[in-house]
């Protein structure tokens, strides 16, 4: 697909705007990017964790975007860039429940959302900052699983 094409798809796919609803509610800066990429600095919510994420056209980040754009930053954008072409390919925000799916299982098999994630993979791992974990057996990825769900949860501080 076409990168010229991606910013329209999302616009009409309706992800872009439901992006730009986040970014207003979240208090967001909102500049242009390259490539008909929308960016929305100050993200400061808890999830996700991820020092940047995309939905639709719009790129949400924590912080703000360097005067002088480092090469490791330029990655990032290109991988989020890829994964605005991923809204696009997957007619907005069905890409969401997807996209969730595939970082449950990545979690389960590697104990990282990222590493067997399809998407994360296809936008480029390293692009996104993420180290690709080895896989684990299942049956220990399962025991994992239980364990952690069985662990008391900490409760903030500042709640």
């Amino acid at each position: 697909m076409h990168r010229s094409l991606v910013p329209v798809l999302n616009w009409v796919n309706l992800s872009t705007p439901s992006g730009l609803a986040v970014a207003v509610l979240s208090g967001c800066r909102i500049t242009r990017g390259p490539h008909g990429i929308l960016l929305a600095e100050g993200y400061r919510r808890r999830l996700p964790r991820a020092r940047a994420f995309t939905v639709g056209s719009v790129v949400l980040l924590r912080g703000r975007v360097p005067q002088d754009v480092p090469a490791g930053f330029q990655r990032l954008l290109e991988h989020e860039a890829r994964h605005c072409r991923q809204y696009a390919a997957f007619l907005g925000l069905p890409f969401l429940p997807a996209y969730l799916v595939a970082a449950g299982y990545s979690l389960l098999r590697t104990g990282d959302p990222a590493s067997r994630n399809p998407f994360e993979r296809g936008a480029g791992l390293a692009d996104g900052g993420y180290r690709e974990q080895p896989l684990r057996p299942v049956a220990a990825a399962v025991r994992a699983a239980l364990a952690a769900r069985r662990e008391p949860r900490k409760q903030d501080p500042a709640s």
